[in-house]
């Protein structure tokens, strides 16, 4: 029995360090998170889909410029936005205006953009909302060029209320339904919102990040990075190499991405990382394959491929040229918090994920005592996420 406790004190060691990393990155975004996803509950009130609908149907090139403007804001990862750009198809959007709502959203949302301020630094926090817009305009831009959109039918828009579902829109006008609710019940309903449902989407994704991002500190030697991504052509390419296939959300990736440039990754391949992660993986692609077509995928991935390496590279030089140390700066703008605001933010942070991590794990021990009945693993709606 005595030679099994080394080991054991060395785990808990692990364990602990792991742990620690974690909860100074939650620390560090805590604040960032609860402002960014207010923002996101907001946008959903007051920024009606109807409207954003009606802006993409028309104007080969009009329509993409607003798709990618719109999707900036919107704090949906890949899971949310297929079901979006779906419904936004339907509604009349064409081709490249859907192809730049795709990738300009899950790469970019004012959740990700506020929690990349508080772990990353200034510089990275615009490239990454303008990588995403380069990358989707010019997708969309592309897609329109070789397919020009045909003349668009009426479209049947989804004017539906965003606050309480009282009407549908149908005998109910935009403008005599804007008198239905007043501006507090709209501010209450979109921070049912913001702490509900759109938290509930993103908690699980964000703690899997933590976690990850706590066991690189703890455990990824610096050496081993530095050799393979300090910088470079082929670091990008790497990065890509992992990136693409990986399933993860831009909020999740951010604590992922700073705890790799505090290893040695050079701030350009961790932008590289940021970009294709959130918007590329396989059950995304398939799915695009269907809704867009196998011409438009491979417009959608070879964009995000090329943008995300070219500003990769960009980012490094320029930091080179500024003679900034990604390393040195990284997370400085959460430590602007005092501590005990850092602390609340974090503890109401984990208070607002107890129902829906709960959720997660009564459906994860559901599926293990199904078993894999169905024989693909999943629970029937792969196809949607």
């Amino acid at each position: 029995m005595g030679s099994h406790q080394p080991y054991k004190g060395n785990f808990m060691h692990l364990f602990f360090n792991i742990f620690i990393e974690s909860w100074q990155l939650l620390l560090d975004a805590g604040v960032y998170i609860l402002f960014g996803i207010l923002i996101g509950g907001l946008l959903k009130v007051f920024l009606s889909p109807a409207y954003v609908a009606r802006h993409l149907g028309k104007g080969r090139y009009s329509s993409v410029l607003k798709a990618a403007l719109f999707g900036i804001p919107l704090p949906l990862c890949s899971c949310g936005v297929l079901p979006a750009a779906a419904a936004l198809k339907r509604q009349g959007a064409n081709n490249g205006a859907t192809t730049a709502f795709l990738i300009s959203t899950p790469e970019s949302g004012v959740d990700s953009i506020s929690v990349s301020y508080a772990l990353l630094d200034p510089i990275m926090t615009v490239a990454r909302p303008l990588a995403a817009f380069v990358s989707a305009i010019l997708a969309g831009f592309t897609e329109n060029t070789f397919n020009p959109p045909r003349p668009q039918l009426a479209m049947a828009a989804d004017l539906s209320c965003a606050v309480d579902g009282c009407c549908d829109g149908a005998d109910c006008p935009p403008e005599e339904h804007a008198s239905h609710h007043t501006f507090y019940e709209k501010i209450r309903a979109g921070m049912r919102y913001a702490f509900g449902e759109l938290w509930g989407e993103l908690a699980g994704w964000f703690f899997i990040g933590l976690l990850l991002a706590g066991v690189i500190s703890a455990v990824v030697p610096d050496d081993l990075i530095t050799t393979y991504l300090g910088g470079g052509f082929a670091a990008m390419l790497l990065m890509l190499a992992f990136g693409i296939p990986l399933y993860i959300c831009a909020t999740a990736s951010t604590p992922i991405a700073a705890a790799m440039i505090l290893k040695g990754v050079s701030p350009g391949a961790a932008l590289v990382f940021l970009l294709v992660g959130p918007a590329t993986n396989m059950a995304t692609l398939s799915v695009l394959v269907g809704l867009l077509g196998r011409r438009a995928t491979a417009v959608y991935l070879s964009c995000i491929a090329i943008t995300a390496v070219l500003f990769g590279l960009a980012l490094d030089g320029l930091y080179m040229s500024l003679g900034i140390s990604a390393k040195a700066v990284v997370g400085q703008a959460g430590e602007l918090m005092p501590y005990p605001v850092q602390l609340t933010a974090a503890l109401v942070v984990l208070a607002l994920s107890v129902k829906p991590m709960g959720s997660i794990m009564r459906r994860w021990f559901d599926r293990r005592a199904e078993g894999s009945g169905n024989g693909c693993g999943c629970d029937g709606d792969c196809g949607n996420k």
